[in-house]
């Protein structure tokens, strides 16, 4: 390891509580070190160097003005143009009288940096007045025998110049990152809301469907009182089950699912299988191999393939025999549902006709295919070549959550 590298390394955690302070106190801590380092002997000589007067001895006033030059950066981010105000006057006087090289005339580039950087409002006429103080300035020091030529000038503004464009380009950097954040925001929020209306369709879309089959075979059996009861039963069944899964969906979407259930979403598959027997359609679950650590949204995301699945096979192939195969490995869990039926080929995608009606892949499917591969999954949704329909979900294990 290089060993700049491994200074780096050593100096990473103390930026990182540097970086974690409120600005307001460290704009103070900085303004006192630099302060202090002012009055250092051996950093005496580093500094803004304007005018080249006749050098005088240091007295109080230089003091001061040295002061004045350093003390303000305390408020550097949160009055910029009153502290630039305060260092660019307190430099112009110490040059003017010509006191020795000081380091706190570096306070003047540090102003106006933050000037650039953190000015909100009246940026043109700070710049304006900023631009002002330094021709009256130069204008001075050439006046009281300034041995610089035009030239010294220029190069001296471009170089102030220069320190308040790094500080404004900082400043656009930062807005551009901001407005990048506002966007990301706004998708992650679309996101979400269709993310919501997907669960919600899933989960209602699902059950309602279950009641109505289950409301639509108990009026057929107003003969048999038992048989009434244990059909209201089921719808009874059903409503409750449907109120648990949605009070599991707001806990999803209010905790990302690390909490809301202990029971892994493949575990309750058997339910939703026995839920489609009830309301008569035949289903078989078979489940191969060990059943692997999954994160929530890939486990609900399973559980979401066999419902909805599960539901489309109630609506359109009522009575056909589904079945329902969980094999897991590893690296990933696949799901697939095949039902029983016949299929008509037309020009487009491949549908399942079941009493007169014709339904393509629809919004539920749409939705589980973008929710498979958003996780880098794979799905496929389509007839069989000997009649029937069949959902297959390859989904990765992931990472635990």
């Amino acid at each position: 390891m290089r060993p700049w590298s491994a200074a780096a390394d050593r100096l990473r955690p103390l930026s990182r509580w540097w970086g974690s302070r409120p600005a307001a106190i460290r704009d103070r801590e900085f303004a006192l070190v630099f302060t202090l380092l002012s009055f250092a002997q051996p950093l005496s000589r580093i500094g803004a160097q304007f005018g080249d007067l006749p050098a005088r001895a240091g007295c109080a006033a230089s003091v001061l003005l040295a002061v004045g030059q350093s003390l303000p950066l305390a408020a550097r981010t949160r009055w910029p143009a009153v502290c630039l105000a305060m260092v660019g006057i307190s430099f112009a006087v110490y040059e003017s009288l010509g006191y020795p090289p000081t380091f706190a005339s570096l306070g003047l580039y540090i102003a106006l940096y933050s000037a650039g950087a953190h000015q909100l409002r009246h940026r043109r006429a700070v710049a304006l007045a900023g631009m002002g103080g330094y021709v009256v300035l130069s204008i001075t020091l050439y006046a009281i025998g300034s041995p610089d030529v035009w030239s010294d000038f220029v190069v001296f503004g471009i170089a102030l110049a220069a320190m308040w464009g790094v500080g404004a380009a900082f400043r656009g950097h930062r807005a551009h990152e901001a407005e990048r954040r506002r966007h990301s925001a706004q998708a992650a929020i679309a996101a979400e809301r269709s993310r919501m209306a997907r669960e919600l369709h899933d989960v209602v879309t699902h059950h309602v469907t279950a009641m109505v089959v289950q409301a639509g075979a108990a009026q057929y059996l107003t003969a048999s009182p038992d048989q009434v009861g244990e059909a209201l039963d089921a719808i009874n069944a059903t409503g409750r089950r449907a109120m648990a899964e949605l009070r599991f969906l707001l806990n999803v979407l209010e905790a990302s699912g690390e909490s809301a259930s202990r029971e892994p979403m493949p575990g309750r598959v058997p339910a939703l299988v026995e839920q489609a027997r009830a309301a008569g359609q035949p289903t078989e679950l078979v489940e191969d191999g060990e059943r692997t650590p999954m994160a929530t949204s890939l486990q609900l995301t399973a559980y979401r393939v066999v419902q909805e699945s599960l539901t489309n096979a109630m609506k359109y192939a009522a009575g056909r025999r589904t079945l329902v195969r969980l094999s897991h490995t590893p690296a990933f869990t696949d799901v697939e549902v095949t039902t029983a039926g016949t299929i008509e080929r037309g020009a487009g995608s491949p549908v399942l006709q079941h009493g007169g009606v014709h339904v393509s892949g629809g919004r539920g499917l749409t939705g589980l295919r973008e929710r498979v591969e958003m996780l880098g999954g794979q799905f496929t949704a389509g007839a069989l070549e000997n009649g029937g329909f069949r959902v297959h979900a390859r989904i990765p294990a992931g990472d635990t959550v």
